[in-house]
């Protein structure tokens, strides 16, 4: 595990990230047949590779903040039902991590690497989560999953491919799944909290999706 947990990185936003996290979604819903369809019938790839790396550093991160709050989980069985919590959610970004890079290979791009840490450090200030205790972990988890299944919701329809908007609109609704999932949890722990809290997950209704500290 990393110690420099509030590293910042240099070169993208995490609203930039978030802003393209949908098309990591679309990418992990096609099948290679499709990949190599969509990838020849690309005009200029340029546009895309950009954006499709902006949404494999997206996974990056993802897939390093469950790995990083793992090794920070309690061996209580509260640790244990976030951990299994944690682990298949990022089972998922793993899945869309391998498909995206193949996707930015196939647009003739060089996929983007991941780092060696990530900045979750305003979600901290913003007190939607910390990493000082099991319940705290998983608020952080929360929001970073409000925040991705907004992200699609928001992007969604700039895309053009019908095939890639029904894709997107899809993996959409596995993140909204991750968000309730992590809420039922708590529920299950005994904290009085609806498990989908309001009928959209969007930028005015975040703040019923979060759980702060």
């Amino acid at each position: 595990m990393t110690k420099n947990f509030l590293s910042t990185s240099p070169k993208i936003s995490r609203r930039g990230v978030l802003a393209s996290g949908v098309m990591a979604g679309v990418a992990g819903a096609l099948a290679t047949p499709a990949i190599a369809s969509f990838a020849m019938t690309t005009a200029d790839n340029s546009s895309d590779i950009s954006i499709l790396n902006g949404a494999l550093f997206y996974e990056h991160q993802a897939i390093w903040a469950y790995s990083f709050a793992a090794g920070k989980l309690s061996s209580t069985d509260v640790g244990k039902a976030v951990l299994a919590l944690a682990l298949r959610n990022q089972n998922d970004h793993k899945e869309h991590r391998d498909t995206l890079a193949a996707v930015v290979t196939s647009l003739g791009g060089t996929p983007v690497s991941a780092q060696e840490s990530y900045d979750v450090s305003g979600y901290i200030s913003k007190g939607e989560g910390n990493i000082d205790s099991d319940v705290n972990i998983a608020k952080l988890a929360l929001a970073l999953e409000v925040d991705a299944a907004i992200a699609y919701s928001g992007e969604i329809a700039k895309l053009k491919t019908p095939a890639l908007i029904t894709a997107g609109a899809s993996i959409g609704a596995t993140e909204s799944a991750h968000a309730a999932a992590i809420r039922a949890a708590f529920v299950s722990l005994g904290v009085g909290i609806e498990v989908v809290p309001a009928a959209f997950i969007s930028t005015e209704s975040r703040g019923a999706w979060i759980i702060p500290v």
